[in-house]
């Protein structure tokens, strides 16, 4: 399956951090402009690399996000940013947010290489988890679980910032998992640049769960698509490198509290 969704996968995939721009007006997506448009999703917040660039992540404990690995390399240096650059703004609304958090721990997936020409190759293991200087703990904000089993076919959500949509989240709420292999998920959602590490959702016995997070966008038979990862045994693989990786203060935990619900 891998040979065939490479083959049917546009070379051209695009990466989806961005430079901080403007608002504009929406297209396809609904702006969540008031408190009321985003409850349920205030976890979900904009992941900025000081004042030159940002990305989407959102929360899967009260101290822990969950991201695209990408994101926390600059591209103009290639270099990794630097964790006192990081800021997450949870639930980031028309320059508010309900949590303002600096990063004191950075864990990438141990088989992801941003370096590796390959770019498709690199999507799989396109996830990282960011460990807060402080617990966002607020009635408003509540952690997502997530969910590692999805199949071709289900219907998924999206909520990310992107380029011309910086200052209040998008919702994407019926697009779907087109195709997957092992690696990859082929969606159907809308992103832009900024998008990268939006959580995607999926509904399970009436509660949202994180099934992936954005990675890329590229073009399959003919029209625009987004890209990410299958979680199924990865996520396993990053909670087990957070666990074994020293914070830069003791912190007396794991991360074994990320919560995955299984079906």
């Amino acid at each position: 399956m891998m040979t065939t969704l490479r083959k049917t996968v546009a070379a051209a995939i695009l990466g989806l951090a961005a430079t901080l721009p403007g608002l504009a007006d929406e297209t396809n997506l609904q702006t969540l402009r008031t408190a009321d448009d985003n409850r349920g999703w205030e976890a979900v917040g904009r992941l900025n690399f000081g004042d030159t660039g940002f990305c989407t992540a959102a929360l899967v404990t009260a101290d822990v996000v969950l991201t695209a690995a990408h994101c926390l390399y600059d591209k103009v240096t290639n270099e990794p940013v630097p964790v006192e650059e990081i800021e997450f703004q949870a639930g980031l609304r028309f320059g508010r947010a309900e949590a303002y958090r600096g990063i004191r721990r950075v864990v990438i997936h141990p088989e992801y290489d941003f370096y590796d020409p390959d770019r498709l190759g690199r999507v799989g293991a396109d996830i990282a988890l960011l460990e807060l200087d402080r617990p966002v703990r607020n009635g408003y904000v509540q952690p997502f679980r997530t969910q590692v089993r999805v199949h071709a076919g289900q219907s998924v959500q999206v909520v990310s910032y992107g380029k011309n949509r910086a200052e209040a989240p998008a919702h994407e709420n019926d697009c779907s998992i087109l195709t997957r292999d092992d690696d990859v998920l082929v969606l159907s959602c809308s992103v832009e640049f900024g998008s990268s590490g939006a959580p995607v959702f999926a509904t399970y016995n009436g509660e949202v769960r994180v099934v992936s997070v954005i990675s890329a966008k590229a073009e399959w038979e003919g029209r625009p698509v987004a890209l990410a990862a299958v979680m199924e045994g990865e996520l396993d693989a990053l909670i087990s490198e957070f666990a074994r990786t020293p914070a830069f203060a003791p912190v007396g935990k794991t991360v074994s509290a990320v919560e995955t619900a299984r079906n």
